[in-house]
């Protein structure tokens, strides 16, 4: 399984510099955890991890493999579950789930779906309409799509949100088997999660303030190398 890396990340949100000359690698089995202050990108690298939002400097790779050269190959290895709940109110928590299984190429998406709500200790919510479930069973079921399918790579922004300690612990262990079988997981979290060996990656290290690349405003200096 290759490694994850970015090399001399730049994000701009806006015309707000977030974080800068960033570089981070994780390789099969490594746990990286985001932290930072509100602010700091956490999210934001997320998403530019995920391909949801380009850096505007700096190269993410697999091994030597660029991700904007092969974008769908990018896409088939991750999982990004992000702040939103994606749970569409109509729809069962299985059918909800089985969507998301069949779109990461499960090969029998319903029994997917049903074995990672019975993981996650749900399997009762499976015929419930998504509109009559409460925060935390939308939680758990958002984050049972890493299991609906397999990807190397886990993206979690603030996993922990809605969830009680028996979620946190089931979640643990999932973490724990996916890292023991070569997988990789970046998570942002203000909560305590075991993740045992895991490795820090101080988001406000990358503050702007600390480098020259921009006016006395604030504001980056474009050298003419930015990504496109």
């Amino acid at each position: 399984m290759p490694a994850f890396a970015g090399t001399e990340l730049t994000c701009l949100r806006g015309d707000r510099l977030v974080f800068t000359e960033l570089d981070f690698r994780i390789e099969p089995g490594e746990a990286l955890m985001l932290l930072g202050p509100n602010g700091s990108g956490k999210s934001s690298l997320l998403r530019m991890l995920a391909g949801l939002l380009k850096p505007f400097r700096g190269r993410l790779a697999w091994d030597d493999l660029e991700v904007r050269d092969e974008p769908d190959q990018h896409r088939r290895r991750i999982h990004y579950v992000g702040h939103l709940d994606a749970v569409k109110p109509v729809l069962s928590a299985l059918e909800n789930l089985a969507f998301w299984a069949r779109l990461g190429g499960a090969d029998d998406p319903r029994a997917h779906a049903l074995d990672a709500l019975t993981r996650f200790g749900v399997p009762h919510i499976a015929p419930v309409p998504g509109r009559y479930l409460s925060a935390g069973q939308k939680r758990r079921l958002n984050l049972a799509r890493i299991l609906a399918a397999p990807a190397p790579l886990w993206l979690l922004d603030e996993p922990t949100v809605a969830l009680d300690r028996a979620a946190v612990r089931l979640l643990e262990g999932i973490i724990a088997e996916h890292r023991a079988a070569g997988g990789m997981v970046v998570l942002s979290t203000h909560a305590d999660i075991a993740l045992p060996g895991h490795r820090v990656l101080q988001l406000d290290e990358f503050s702007p303030v600390a480098h020259d690349d921009e006016d006395d405003e604030g504001h980056l200096v474009d050298d003419g190398e930015h990504a496109a």
